[in-house]
């Protein structure tokens, strides 16, 4: 069995450590589990048993053991990420053995196939810290989200993090325009909008236009495109995973897509501009997006009607305030030069987007 084994699948002399480890004896297990890692795209080493050579066990990022082999890895180093794999869900020994071998998880196929190819792609991608994705959502019409959502995205990519802007309202004329970049080659939504399942994180990435040294995902000029909730729900987890900064300029309407957006969010950010009419417009969709994102924030935007400042804003909501955007002078001309928001560096809303930031990441996550 073994000779039969080591002829039919990967090669075990040399080490994967960028692979899944795989240890079993059973045949038709491991027919599955190659199937599933192929899916994946992963690349796995094979073994009967622990392997002998040092390090393999303990390098290896996922380590997938058949019920049959749990016995001959009693006595292997205790580490994460070891998943224990068999057919027989009522197996009454099976908790036993996967505590004997420090198991993650009992896994039971085929049930768990889908998560299991989903823990398997995260491997090939190599994800660690998912991306802090922030909302950025106007309290009324004009607010100047999408202004402070190209702003925030250039701050971070100019700081060097990987970034990545989603244009998440198909009315509001496409992000792609106000960096600049509307003839830029790449996908737009209706690319996407099929999507379903797991999208590979590294292919979204490099398949959108790479404008000010950031990822856009925006709209193309044709005909309004609806994206499906499963395909919002695909594409900002692909996003997430890659780690880094998400930034997502949101419509002010919730519909389910939205909704699924909002459901990954670290933090929104509400825009609302010192007026009274504002004020109430913002309320309205405060409730909304508090329906679904826990952690919302005012962004109050000069200037102020008589007698209103940014803390009135933020406490007529009833939520915390993130910050004052005063008055910005600079934007008109720089606008009209074909800069994007933030892109200098300097002015009110470069010096609140890096404060944003500064406060927003810690200090060990990068691109």
């Amino acid at each position: 069995m073994a000779g039969s084994i080591a002829s039919q699948r990967p090669h075990t002399g040399e080490a994967r450590r960028d692979g899944p480890l795989i240890v079993t004896e059973d045949t038709d297990l491991l027919d599955d589990l190659l199937r599933l890692c192929a899916a994946a795209g992963a690349e796995p080493e094979v073994h009967h048993g622990v392997p002998e050579r040092r390090g393999v066990w303990e390098g290896a990022p996922l380590i997938l053991v058949g019920g049959d082999a749990a016995d001959r890895c009693r006595g292997a180093a205790r580490r994460s990420g070891v998943l224990l794999v068999g057919r027989d869900q009522d197996d009454p020994d099976v908790w036993r053995r996967a505590v004997e071998i420090g198991a993650d998880s009992v896994l039971c196929l085929p049930e768990a196939e889908t998560w299991l190819v989903d823990r398997l792609a995260d491997v090939v991608e190599g994800v660690g810290r998912p991306a802090l994705t922030v909302g950025v959502i106007g309290g009324r019409g004009g607010a100047g989200a999408s202004t402070l959502a190209c702003a925030l995205a250039v701050t971070a990519a100019r700081a060097g993090r990987r970034t990545m802007l989603v244009d998440a309202d198909p009315l509001g004329g496409g992000l792609d325009v106000l960096l600049g970049g509307e003839h830029a080659e790449g996908r737009r939504w209706p690319d996407f909008a099929a999507s379903k399942g797991r999208v590979a994180g590294g292919a979204l990435e490099e398949s959108l236009p790479r404008l000010h040294s950031l990822r856009v995902l925006s709209w193309d000029r044709g005909d309004s495109v609806v994206v499906p909730p499963e395909a919002m729900r695909s594409v900002l987890a692909a996003a997430r995973r890659r780690g880094g900064v998400v930034v997502v300029d949101l419509p002010r309407r919730v519909d389910e897509g939205v909704a699924e957006a909002l459901a990954q969010m670290d933090v929104g950010l509400l825009v609302v501009p010192g007026e009274l009419r504002a004020v109430a417009a913002a309320n309205r969709v405060a409730s909304a997006v508090g329906m679904v994102l826990a952690d919302l924030r005012v962004v109050a935007r000069g200037p102020y009607a008589p007698g209103l400042d940014d803390r009135w804003v933020a406490g007529a909501l009833g939520l915390p305030l993130a910050g004052e955007l005063p008055v910005d002078p600079g934007l008109p001309s720089a606008r009209d030069d074909g800069s994007p928001p933030g892109a200098g560096g300097r002015g009110p809303l470069a010096r609140f987007c890096g404060a944003f930031w500064e406060q927003a990441l810690p200090a060990e996550a990068g691109s």
